[in-house]
C-alpha cells in the first residue's frame, strides 16, 4: 500500500524505451477503413500513376501522422506511383513533408527528382488553392520548393487537374482532410483517402460511409495497421521496419499496449493489496 510511485514511473519508462529499441510485434487486426485505403492504391493504380499527397498536418501531430506518410510513401514507390507532394498546413506542413519524403526517398536509390517525385512545397489558403487545382495545378504552383518551373520537371508536364491524377491522399490534423472529402472528392470526383489523427478519425467515418473517401488511416492505429499491410505484401521493407531507432507505427502502438499492461498489472495489484489488508483481523486494543 506504500508503494513509492518513482517504481511505476519506473516501470512504465521500461516499457516505452524498450518497445522502441527492440521490435516486438505485437499482432495488428486489419480493420475495414484501412483495408480500403491499401486496396485502393495496390489494385487500382497502376506503374507510372500519379497520386498527390498532401501534408496537411504539423510537427505536433507528427507521431501519429508521420508513420502514415512513411507507409503511403513506401507503398507508392514500392509499386512504381509517382507521387506529387504538396503542404497545406501552415504550421509546419512543408517542413514535415520535406523530412519524411527525403527520409523515405533515401530508402529508394533508384527515384529520381522530379521524374518520380516532386515536392512543390507550402501553399496558403488550403480550400481555395484545393479549388484553383481543379483548373490548373501551375497556377497555384509555378515552381517546386526548390524554385524550378513546373514545365522543367518531366512528372509535371502532363499534370495540369486533378484529371492527370488517380488519387489524393491527405494526412491531416485540423480540418483540412475535411475539405479534401467534402470539396475536391464532392465536387470534381477524384478518390480522397485521409489519414487523421485519432482525436479527429470518428468525424471521417460520415464521409467514408457517404463514399466520399476511399479509404482512412485513423490515429496511429491506422498507421500500423497500413504498415503490416505493405510488409505482407512488399517483404523486402520488413528490413526496413526492423531498422534499430527508426519510428514507427507498429513500434508506438507496442509502446501502448504495454504501457497499459503495466498501469492495469498496478491496478488488479494494487486492488489486491487493499482487499487482503481489510481482511486481516484487528488487533485487539
Amino acid at each position: 500500500m506504500q508503494i513509492d510511485r518513482r517504481i511505476i514511473y519506473l516501470f512504465v519508462a521500461i516499457g516505452t524505451i524498450l518497445p522502441i529499441i527492440f521490435v516486438i510485434g505485437l499482432p495488428v487486426s486489419i480493420t475495414p477503413p484501412v483495408q480500403m485505403a491499401f486496396d485502393r492504391i495496390e489494385n487500382q493504380l497502376q506503374k507510372g500513376d500519379i497520386a498527390l499527397v498532401s501534408f496537411d498536418y504539423g510537427p505536433s501531430s507528427a507521431p501519429e501522422n508521420a508513420p502514415m506518410a512513411d507507409a503511403i510513401l513506401r507503398h507508392c514507390f514500392s509499386k512504381g506511383i509517382k507521387v506529387v507532394v504538396i503542404a497545406l498546413y501552415p504550421l509546419g506542413g512543408l517542413s514535415e513533408a520535406v523530412n519524411e519524403v527525403n527520409k523515405v526517398v533515401a530508402e529508394f536509390p533508384e527515384l529520381k527528382y522530379g521524374v518520380d517525385y516532386v515536392n512543390l512545397g507550402y501553399k496558403d489558403g488550403a480550400q481555395a488553392a484545393m479549388k484553383k487545382m481543379a483548373e490548373n495545378i501551375h497556377e497555384v504552383f509555378p515552381t517546386d520548393m526548390n524554385g524550378t518551373p513546373l514545365d522543367e520537371l518531366p512528372i509535371m508536364k502532363n499534370i495540369r487537374t486533378y484529371r492527370d491524377m488517380k488519387l489524393v491522399v491527405s494526412l491531416a490534423t485540423g480540418i483540412i482532410g475535411e475539405w479534401w472529402a467534402n470539396l475536391v472528392n464532392a465536387q470534381f470526383g477524384i478518390p480522397v483517402i485521409v489519414g487523421p489523427t485519432a482525436v479527429s478519425a470518428p468525424k471521417y467515418y460520415a464521409y467514408l460511409e457517404a463514399k466520399q473517401m476511399a479509404g482512412l488511416l485513423g490515429g496511429l492505429k491506422g498507421a500500423s495497421e497500413y504498415e503490416r499491410l505493405v510488409v505482407n505484401s512488399y517483404p523486402k521493407l520488413a528490413e526496413v521496419y526492423a531498422t534499430p531507432g527508426l519510428y514507427t507505427a507498429t513500434k508506438g502502438m507496442d509502446v501502448q499496449s504495454i504501457v497499459h499492461l503495466i498501469m492495469i498489472a498496478f491496478i488488479v495489484f494494487g486492488n489486491i493489496v487493499y482487499f487482503t489488508s481489510k481482511r486481516k483481523p484487528r488487533k485487539a486494543s
